[in-house]
């Protein structure tokens, strides 16, 4: 690491009463779990009869704000840090990151109003707004190895406006294939992101493990990843997306075998990255059943979004928020008590929707339940710690 990105990996120190402000992370992941307890379990309600329907569908609701809510902001603390770390630059703070969390929060209130088009718009703002924010330090520190970041931030913000203007009536497209489209590219973000720090935790944390990575095997992981992405925007038949849902499950569960994630479980900041990457295999293997129509969909899109999404992101806040904060990158209670939990919700979303479908709505309630409860201990756990400034 240069001097200068050793400058930026920590917060100013005059920025002590301002410390929320001071790193991407920090709003970010708190505004992230607060929502992720609370907006799943008004979908439960939802779905349940038990509220009223929003403006927006519901299951699209639930689907974009998992996604373009969630998932993209957790996204966008996680970048807005590592930037700063890769390149040396200024990434968002103060009073411009304040701004960037206000555009998001705008963007969750507006898609409950009848206002289509503000919330539309606002929505595909705030993605550009963050490959805007990111594009700068990596174009001036030549950084050409994670450009792609801004093109995927792009993409997603693409889909979120197809997503808005088919509801809107605006153009012919089919709303859900935003959200597959979304979810294909956050699954590639996570491969990557899983590829590159997973064997290096794994390693560093576990004494003697040799976490192996193969360089055609990652281009194959990648790849069908990649490959299925462009199979599902040319809505191509079933049999082409079971087999490349089928070599990604295969490439990707071979991957994470020569991380040996059989050896990581004295470590729970470790292996709740492997437990998140092996759901990740398991959405591609439950994709490739369901284009067969042998599985719901439903239970491929929760192996990704509950499994895999919600495990590695807790399991990155987690460990970035104590690492950045000057804390001892370990779990506590109540780390190992969100990351049960949530991988509990997946247990209970994609097992139950399989083999309790006389209790369906049930196995909904106790999955958004656990998963409300690991957030909102996420959330009360490190209001402090993302609160003040490092140690």
């Amino acid at each position: 690491m240069t001097k200068t990105a050793q400058v930026y990996s920590a917060e100013k120190p005059g920025f002590s009463n301002r410390a929320l402000w001071s790193l991407g992370f920090r709003p970010f992941y708190l505004l992230a779990s607060a929502y992720a307890a609370c907006a799943v379990l008004l979908w439960a309600g939802y779905f349940a009869g038990l509220l009223p329907a929003a403006n927006f569908p519901n299951a699209l609701w639930h689907g974009h704000e998992m996604l373009f809510g969630y998932t993209v902001a957790v996204i966008t603390g996680f970048l807005f840090t590592a930037v700063r770390n890769w390149t040396g630059q200024a990434t968002p703070e103060g009073k411009a990151l304040a701004a960037l969390a206000m555009l998001w929060l705008a963007g969750r209130i507006l898609l409950l109003t009848p206002y289509g088009v503000a919330s539309a718009l606002v929505n595909a703002a705030f993605p550009l707004a963050v490959a805007a924010a990111i594009a700068r330090p990596l174009w001036l520190s030549g950084n050409r190895r994670n450009y792609f970041f801004v093109v995927l931030l792009i993409a997603l913000s693409v889909a979120s406006l197809l997503l808005h203007l088919a509801q809107l009536g605006w153009v012919e497209w089919p709303a859900r294939l935003s959200l597959r489209v979304g979810l294909d590219l956050v699954a590639f973000i996570m491969a990557v992101v899983g590829g590159r720090v997973i064997p290096m935790f794994s390693n560093n944390g576990i004494p003697g493990l040799k976490a192996v990575r193969l360089p055609r095997l990652e281009k194959a992981a990648l790849g069908s990843v990649l490959l299925l992405l462009v199979a599902d925007l040319l809505q191509l038949p079933a049999p082409y997306i079971a087999g490349i849902a089928a070599c990604a499950a295969l490439t990707n569960f071979w991957r994470l075998c020569l991380w040996q994630p059989w050896r990581v479980l004295v470590a729970p900041m470790v292996w709740v990255l492997h437990m998140a990457y092996a759901w990740i295999a398991f959405h591609f293997t439950l994709r490739s059943l369901a284009a067969f129509g042998l599985v719901g969909e439903a239970m491929a899109v929760h192996a990704l979004t509950i499994g895999a999404i919600g495990g590695m992101t807790l399991g990155m806040m987690t460990r970035t928020a104590r690492g950045h904060s000057g804390l001892q990158i370990a779990a506590g209670r109540a780390e190992l008590a969100c990351f049960i939990l949530v991988q509990a919700a997946a247990l209970t979303r994609v097992f139950g929707g399989l083999f309790l479908t006389a209790h369906y709505i049930t196995t909904v309630w106790v999955a958004a339940s656990l998963w409300s409860i690991a957030f909102a201990i996420f959330f009360v756990r490190y209001w402090t710690i993302l609160t003040r400034p490092r140690q």
